[in-house]
């Protein structure tokens, strides 16, 4: 592990560990509020990782992001931070000002039309959008695909939403918005939001998984039943392994594509695997985690909740695990048999 992944690590990890407390996540599930989280979350510079020290970013790796965004699962945490990190990435790549503040993404393309240099139409389930000053957001007309950078203040009409974690899932309105567009970078596919979407979203699944994990095996090991842990009994066991074999390998495949890219590999193929993966560990350990636990589990005042609500959420955004199952399969047949050995194993 690099130096300043070794940084990044200790302060993301410091700083959620320290306030990412039951407390925090029960008064964001009531009001939305983060307690001043993201303010700290900003001033600690974990929102650019992939943007350049000239922008007052870091200069890092993709791998430098994803250990953010495992930590954020991990935790819980009730900020945006990996709709900014990928916002702040594809702002700088197209050539625009990177934004402060909070930031989101728009895969625009089907929803949105362009006249122009106006966008209308409506996105719907942008995620954060209520709380973004700026929407990085991608269309396509006759042309191509084109890249823009909104202020939502200006642009937009919001409207309210959450998603099962409570958090911010809007849509948004567009009624003949005047935009700055760029033609997409060449090493930006059209439909890169959605893949960079899903890649965060299953390094966060990880991090959620780790933490039911680790939740389930301690409470298998300090609730007793009939003398002894639940955790002694063989059917326990037996799903405890189940789990832990899950929230493995979905950590395995979650780094997967962020190491292909920073090696200036093609992503695609393991950025499908990896959300599909991870999506259908997320419904595993979410329920082996609420069977372990039993009724105490389902309750607000347990914190089992605030990880399975959010693998349960996550699990479907960017595309669901049916969604990204069936792209490798079409991915497979194109290429034909010779090939699939090669990309399984590859």
């Amino acid at each position: 592990m690099s130096e300043l992944r070794n940084i990044l690590t200790d302060s993301v990890n410091g700083l959620f560990g320290d306030r990412v407390t039951k407390e925090l996540l029960t008064e964001f599930d009531q009001g939305k509020s983060d307690g001043g989280l993201w303010d700290e979350v900003e001033a600690q510079g974990l929102t650019r990782p992939l943007v350049s020290e000239e922008n007052g970013g870091v200069g890092g790796e993709w791998r430098d992001a994803h250990v953010l965004l495992v930590a954020s699962g991990y935790h819980a945490a009730p900020v945006p931070i990996g709709e900014t990190i990928l916002a702040t990435w594809l702002a700088e790549k197209a050539g625009f000002g990177v934004p402060d503040g909070v930031s989101t993404v728009i895969d625009g393309r089907g929803a949105l039309k362009l006249d122009g240099a106006k966008l209308s139409g409506t996105a719907k389930r942008v995620p954060w959008a209520s709380q973004a000053g700026h929407a990085v957001v991608v269309v396509e007309d006759e042309s191509g695909a084109k890249i823009g950078l909104l202020e939502m203040s200006k642009a937009a009409s919001v409207s309210d939403g959450e998603n099962v974690a409570r958090e911010p899932r809007n849509d948004v309105v567009l009624d003949g918005a005047s935009v700055d567009l760029k033609p997409l970078p060449n090493d930006v596919p059209a439909d890169g939001i959605m893949q960079y979407g899903a890649m965060i979203r299953a390094a966060q699944i990880a991090g959620a998984l780790e933490k039911v994990l680790q939740q389930t095996v301690q409470y298998a090991n300090e609730r007793t039943q009939f003398g002894r842990p639940i955790g002694k009994f063989q059917a326990i066991q037996q799903e405890m392994a189940r789990m832990a074999g899950e929230a493995a390998s979905s950590g395995v495949i979650a780094e997967a594509p962020f190491a292909a890219l920073d090696e200036g590999r093609n992503a695609e193929y393991l950025i499908a695997a990896a959300k599909a993966r991870t999506s259908e560990a997320a419904g595993t350990g979410a329920s082996v985690g609420h069977q372990t636990h039993g009724a105490i589990g389902f309750t607000y005042e347990h914190n089992l909740h605030f990880a399975t609500r959010r693998l349960w959420s996550w699990r479907s955004e960017f595309g669901n695990q049916r969604y990204w199952w069936k792209k490798l399969g079409e991915r497979s047949v194109s290429r034909g048999a010779d090939q699939f050995w090669a990309d399984i194993t590859g």
